[in-house]
């Protein structure tokens, strides 16, 4: 299904090989500008293949990928971050030996490119959503899972992304902990981010998205509205087998 709105982020039949195995085959993708799409799907389906190549992280092996209208397929994950395409990853990966704050920073100076007081009010301003300013001068791993989480958010966040790739961000939260992270990505929504989240966690995801789609081996199976793509039969198939 297509976005309604002015792709802000475009991918055209997406295919990535390791070797002989097919991760993507054949991925047409895109989202519009504020608009937030959820991906499900098997584990193996591709899923985290595909935020790789749509943020820069993987090259693929054939398709296109395009950032309002401009071709970046070749672009490196640091160019698209610049340009806005921000990623928080599954496991957090904070700057060991550094603050909170001091973590933040680098994401508005060195993913962001401020400097000064608008990298400073930046910080300010991604610690203050992701609810973090009284942690702001502890060191970085000493946090809590919530709290790593929260960081990674908030690393991005200062980037100054306008699309937001998130990979399982509610994985290992307990429920009341993965709520709390659905009213700071509905925050980030109401700033006119687009988001594109993947969670196994549907009904932490459906409180954000508008649409849904599933993947299995590689492909698109089901692209819509979340209760018709979670009723779609090859969807129950992919997740439950065809004996269900």
């Amino acid at each position: 299904m297509e976005s309604e709105t002015q792709p802000i982020l475009d991918a055209v039949g997406i295919r990535k090989r390791f070797g002989a195995l097919a991760v993507l085959d054949g991925v047409d993708f895109s989202v519009g500008d504020g608009d937030a799409v959820g991906i499900v799907g098997p584990n193996g389906a591709g899923k985290t293949t595909l935020l790789n190549v749509l943020s820069g992280a993987l090259r693929p092996t054939d398709g296109r990928v395009a950032f309002r209208g401009a071709d970046v397929t070749r672009a490196s994950a640091a160019r698209r971050c610049r340009l806005g395409i921000g990623r928080a990853h599954q496991v957090p990966q904070p700057f060991g030996g550094m603050t909170v704050f001091e973590n933040v920073f680098v994401g508005a100076t060195m993913g962001g490119g401020l400097r000064g007081k608008r990298a400073y009010e930046r910080v300010i301003d991604s610690l203050t959503l992701c609810e973090l300013t009284d942690a702001a001068n502890r060191r970085a791993e000493s946090l809590g899972l919530l709290d790593r989480k929260r960081l990674e958010l908030a690393r991005a966040l200062a980037t100054g992304p306008h699309v937001l790739l998130l990979d399982e961000i509610g994985a290992g939260l307990t429920d009341a902990e993965a709520q709390q992270l659905v009213v700071t990505v509905n925050e980030l929504r109401g700033r006119g981010i687009a988001i594109v989240w993947i969670e196994h966690i549907v009904h932490v995801l459906v409180q954000v998205v508008e649409r849904l789609l599933c993947m299995d081996a590689g492909r698109v199976i089901a692209d819509g509205a979340p209760d018709e793509v979670m009723r779609n039969a090859a969807v129950i198939d992919a997740y439950l087998g065809s004996s269900a």
